[in-house]
C-alpha cells in the first residue's frame, strides 16, 4: 500500500478487542507465502451423506496444526463463488497458508474449517452454463444441506463445540450472499458471520432480517467488498439497513476488485476476529476506505464517510505549498510521493456540509463534488448519512417534479429564477387543484437551496406517499432582493420583498399552474433571512395565509430592532384577527447551537406577552441544512389540514 493511502486510511486498531492484540488493518506483504519453518495444518477431503441432495457430497476441513482429538474446536464454514466448489479456496485462496501463519503467530484461536461445495445438487460440478437456473437455485438449496447434513456430520464425526457461538460461516462472492442469507436467516444456528463482496444473491435486507433487533444476537456481523467491486451496492444496502436499524456490525471497505486478493485479505482479518471476545463498540473505526460520499460528482472516489462519521479527502495539487478543507474547523491535508495531498477529518454531524478547498489560502470548489450556492458563491458541498435520514432517502414512491421557471419581476424589473415542485401526478390530474406553499432560502443562498441542499422534493414525495402530507406545490423563489449584504439588510428589503411575493410570484404561480388561490391553501415559510422575510410578510398580511412556518429565524437584534417594535406593536392591535387567520405559526430553531438562538428566545416571549398563538419545535444542528430539512419534514405534515 502506497504512503498516501497510509495516511489519509491510517488508524491504531489496539484496545478494539479485549483480547488487547493489535490487528493489521490490511493484511502485510507474505501472509499468504508458506513458511517451511512453522507447524502446518491439514488439509483433507471427506465425504458425507446429503439426504437433501440425495447422493455422497464432497467438502474439504482444514484442521489445525495442533490438532488433538481430545480437545474440542469451533468451527467456520467457509464457502466458494459461483464459478467455484469445495477446492475454489484451496486452489486459489490458499487458506490453509493464511491460517498457519496467524497460528504460527498467535493470533488465532484454534479452529476448524470446512469448504463445502455450495451447489447443492446431484451434479454439482462447476462445468457448463454455471448461471443455468437448476445449477443457481442450488446455491439456495444449499441452506437445507448445510443445517441438515453437514452441520450434524462434522459435529458427529470431528471434536467440535456444537453451540452457536463456536460456529462461524463465512463466504465469498455468491458463497458471501449464501452467508448472509443463511447466517442471518439462523441466528440460532450461528455466532460469526462473514459477507465477502455479497452477490446478487444476497437477499434484500428486509427478507435478510424482518426483525432487525435479532441481529444484535450475533458475536459479529461482517460485510466487506473491495472498493472498486460493482457489487458494491448488494454490501452496501446491507450495512445501511443495519446502521439505519441501529445494529452493530463492522463494514470494511478495502483497495481492490472483485478477486481473491480481496477475499485473501477478507479471510486473514475475519479469521482473527471470530471466537474470542469483541468490543462492539469499536466497529465503526474497523475499516481501510469509506463510501463515496453521495454529494461527489458521477465516479469520484473521494471524499469518503467512515462508518464513524469522518470523511476522508484526496485532492491532487502537485505544484501547491499548502492544502486545507475548510469545514469550518480547517484541517491541513499532508503531501504524498504521488503528489496527493490527503487528510481524515474529525467526526462530522449528520446531514449536509458547505466545504471550501484552501489552496495556498485561495477558496475553491472541490472538482470531486457537487457545488452548491451558498455563502453568497459557489461551494463544495458533502452530504454525511445518518440513522434517521430516511425522510428524504430516494425510495421507489411516486415521484413529482423539481421545474425551474423564469418569472419577470415588476418590482426589480427583471428576469428572476423560480423553483417549483409539483406533486406526483399533477400532469395526469389535470382537473385538480393544488395547495401551495411559498418557502424561502436564507442569506448568502438563493432559490436553488431548497430543492437542492435543502431536498424538497424527495421530502414531500415520501411525506405524500405515506400519506402524512397533502399534496401541495412548493415554490421556491429567490428572496435575494433590495441592497445586497447584511449591512444593508433592513426594511426596504422586507418591503420589497413582500411586494414582489404579492405582485409577482403568487401572481405568477397562480396563472402558471393549477393552485387554490384561498387564503386556507397557502403557507409561507423561510429559514433564516427567509424567516424573517416570512414574519414580516405573514404578520402584515396576514389574512393571505393559513400557515407560516420560521425556521432558525427571528428578529436580528439591534439591526431591526425598530422593526420588531413596529411588528409587535401590529400584533398587538391585530392580535385577534392575526391568531383568527394563521392556524399554524410554527417557529422551530436548532438548538442552543442555532445562531439564531437568542435572537428566537426573545421573539418567543415578546410573542407571549403579546398573546400570540404558535407552536415551538427544536431539532439539534445549530443553523444548518440538517435542521431545516427537519423543519420542512415536520412543517408540511401540519398543512392543509381541516
Amino acid at each position: 500500500m502506497n504512503k498516501s493511502v497510509v495516511f489519509a486510511l491510517g488508524f491504531v486498531l489496539s484496545g478494539m478487542f479485549i483480547s488487547a492484540q493489535t490487528f493489521d488493518k490490511q493484511a502485510p506483504q507474505g501472509f499468504d507465502i508458506e513458511k517451511k519453518e512453522i507447524p502446518h495444518g491439514k488439509i483433507d477431503t471427506i465425504q458425507y451423506e446429503s439426504k437433501t441432495v440425495g447422493t455422497q457430497r464432497k467438502a474439504l476441513i482444514y484442521t489445525p496444526s495442533d490438532f488433538k482429538k481430545g480437545n474440542k474446536y469451533p468451527v467456520l464454514y467457509l464457502l466458494h463463488g459461483i464459478g467455484g466448489d469445495e477446492k475454489e479456496w484451496f486452489k486459489n485462496g490458499t487458506p490453509q497458508i493464511i491460517l498457519d501463519n496467524l497460528y504460527a503467530q498467535g493470533k488465532l484461536t484454534p479452529m476448524i474449517v470446512v469448504l463445502p461445495n455450495g451447489r447443492a445438487m446431484k451434479d454439482d460440478r462447476a462445468t457448463g452454463n454455471i448461471m443455468a437456473k437448476d445449477k443457481v437455485e442450488a446455491f439456495a438449496n444449499f441452506e437445507k444441506d448445510l443445517l441438515n447434513d453437514l452441520i450434524p456430520f462434522i459435529e458427529k464425526k470431528y471434536p467440535v463445540k456444537k453451540d452457536r457461538e463456536n460456529r462461524a460461516i463465512a463466504g465469498l462472492s455468491m458463497g458471501g450472499g449464501q452467508t448472509l442469507n443463511f447466517g442471518l436467516g439462523n441466528i440460532d444456528k450461528f455466532a460469526w458471520v462473514g459477507g465477502f463482496s455479497s452477490a446478487p444473491n444476497t437477499k434484500e435486507p428486509q427478507q435478510l432480517l424482518p426483525n432487525p433487533a435479532k441481529a444484535k444476537e450475533l458475536k459479529l456481523l461482517w460485510i466487506s467488498c473491495g472498493d472498486q467491486d460493482g457489487l458494491m451496492p448488494f454490501s452496501k444496502r446491507t450495512s445501511d439497513y443495519l446502521a439505519e436499524n441501529k445494529i452493530p456490525h463492522i463494514f470494511y471497505i478495502e483497495p481492490g476488485g472483485h478477486d481473491f486478493k480481496v477475499w485473501k485479505n477478507d479471510l486473514y482479518i475475519f479469521s482473527q476476529l471470530i471466537f474470542k471476545p469483541v468490543d462492539k463498540t469499536k466497529f465503526s473505526e474497523f475499516t481501510v476506505f469509506g463510501s463515496p460520499a453521495e454529494s461527489n460528482i458521477r465516479n469520484a472516489q473521494f471524499p469518503q464517510i467512515l462508518p464513524n462519521g469522518k470523511a476522508i479527502f484526496r485532492v491532487k495539487a502537485p505544484d501547491a505549498q499548502k492544502v486545507q478543507i475548510d469545514l469550518g474547523k480547517k484541517y491541513d491535508l499532508k503531501k504524498e510521493t504521488d503528489d496527493v495531498w490527503t487528510a481524515t477529518t474529525d467526526s462530522l454531524s449528520e446531514g449536509f456540509h458547505y466545504y471550501s478547498l484552501l489552496i495556498d489560502n485561495v477558496a475553491v470548489a472541490d472538482p470531486s463534488s457537487k457545488s452548491f450556492y451558498g455563502m453568497g458563491r459557489y461551494a463544495s458541498g458533502i452530504e454525511v448519512p445518518f440513522a434517521g435520514d430516511d425522510y428524504y432517502a430516494l425510495k421507489d414512491v411516486p415521484h413529482g417534479d423539481i421545474r425551474i421557471q423564469n418569472m419577470y419581476s415588476k418590482i426589480t424589473n427583471s428576469w428572476r429564477r423560480v423553483f417549483i415542485y409539483t406533486p406526483p401526478g399533477y400532469d395526469k390530474n389535470v382537473n385538480e387543484s393544488y395547495p401551495v406553499l411559498y418557502i424561502l432560502h436564507g442569506g448568502g443562498e438563493d432559490e436553488s437551496g431548497w430543492a437542492m441542499q435543502g431536498k424538497t422534493n424527495l421530502i414531500l414525495d415520501n411525506l405524500i406517499a405515506e400519506g402524512k402530507a397533502k399534496p401541495m406545490i412548493v415554490v421556491m423563489p429567490d428572496a435575494n432582493i433590495g441592497p445586497a449584504g447584511f449591512g444593508n439588510f433592513g426594511i426596504r428589503n422586507l418591503q420589497m420583498f413582500e411586494k414582489e411575493l404579492k405582485e409577482s410570484v403568487i401572481p405568477f404561480t397562480e396563472s402558471g399552474f393549477r393552485v387554490k388561490k384561498d387564503a386556507s391553501n397557502r403557507a409561507l415559510a423561510g429559514l433564516s433571512m427567509g424567516g424573517i422575510y416570512t414574519l414580516y410578510t405573514g404578520i402584515q398580511n396576514s389574512e393571505m395565509f393559513s400557515s407560516l412556518g420560521v425556521f432558525s429565524s427571528g428578529w436580528m437584534l439591534p439591526m431591526l430592532q425598530n422593526v420588531a417594535d413596529d411588528e409587535y406593536k401590529f400584533l398587538a392591535e391585530n392580535k385577534a384577527k392575526f391568531n383568527s387567520n394563521i392556524k399554524n405559526f410554527w417557529i422551530a430553531m436548532g438548538g442552543k447551537g442555532d445562531i439564531a438562538y437568542k435572537n428566537g428566545q426573545m421573539m418567543n416571549k415578546k410573542l407571549d406577552e403579546i398573546g400570540i398563538k404558535y407552536s415551538y419545535s427544536e431539532y439539534p444542528g445549530g443553523h444548518t441544512w440538517p435542521v431545516w430539512r427537519n423543519n420542512l419534514y415536520q412543517f408540511a405534515q401540519l398543512l392543509f389540514k381541516n
